[in-house]
């Protein structure tokens, strides 16, 4: 006889009836639940996303940030809830996704150039098309080292601006993005950082950024989601529409500065509850 230790308990109620997002919702989130031992890490969650626009996700540790994220992208399955993408369900979508360890995400027997395309391979577009998105992608990303090499004998840098032009590759509706930063120099992280801002002013991509650095956080962001300690709900959504470009003088931009102070004070708010 087969038993579960601790795990969660539902009440055997009805389906919910579904309630779609305000007019330009991109992703829709209703009853999002989660447990892990037994413990809710999710619980009845909802959130919107809107289409165009980069959501910075910043909280405590511990509290589901990057789960968040693998949850709505397919990589950990939900306990219960309903996640669409304009009306459209995760297999009807094209995402992508750039992971923090980038020497794990990338396969190492295969050059470079063949992990960029990777994407457009298994869509099966013709080497025409192939061709005609790495110089698309290669001239974005003003690539000077060598595609022909192999990741491991790359930097960390190259290896994680390749893992970005590889989630990119096949022009996803939306683009998640776990801590993307965290094992790079600051030099090649600002490099990054720019060509990122390059690509969502181009192309309009949906993005959700998880980060462990708030400036980064609110630098990027059009909006900041701000989470509590799990059982995680939302603590706040701050508005940040500085226009773009942003730059090194958007960090002292009176804007800039009045987000990231609140978005401290509700973090800190947070972490001592």
């Amino acid at each position: 006889m087969n038993s579960v230790i601790n795990g969660p308990v539902y009440a055997d109620v009805p389906k919910p009836t579904f309630h779609p997002g305000p007019a330009g919702t991109h992703i829709t989130i209703r009853g999002l639940t989660k447990y892990f031992a037994g413990w809710p890490l999710y619980e009845n969650f909802d959130l919107d996303i809107p289409k165009g626009k980069i959501v910075s996700i910043f909280g405590p540790n511990g509290c589901g940030k990057s789960t968040l994220i693998n949850m709505i992208s397919g990589l950990v399955p939900i306990d219960r809830g309903e996640i669409l993408f304009d009306g459209k369900s995760l297999k009807d979508t094209k995402i992508g996704y750039v992971f923090q360890n980038y020497r794990e995400a990338l396969f190492p027997w295969m050059r470079t150039i063949d992990n960029i395309a990777y994407p457009l391979k298994l869509e099966g577009k013709s080497k025409t098309e192939v061709d005609r998105r790495m110089e698309e992608l290669v001239a974005s990303f003003d690539v000077k080292f060598d595609l022909n090499r192999y990741p491991y004998e790359l930097s960390g840098g190259q290896q994680q601006t390749a893992s970005i032009m590889r989630a990119l590759a096949p022009k996803p509706e939306v683009l998640f993005l776990d801590e993307p930063f965290s094992a790079l120099d600051f030099e090649i992280t600002l490099f990054i950082r720019e060509k990122l801002q390059e690509v969502f002013m181009q192309t309009g991509t949906t993005m959700m950024l998880v980060s462990h650095d708030l400036e980064e956080a609110v630098y990027l962001a059009d909006l900041v989601l701000l989470l509590t300690k799990r059982p995680t709900s939302i603590a706040e959504i701050l508005r940040y529409d500085d226009p773009r470009p942003r730059t090194v003088a958007t960090l002292s931009e009176a804007n800039f500065v009045a987000t990231k102070k609140r978005s401290l004070e509700v973090f800190q708010r947070e972490v001592r509850r």
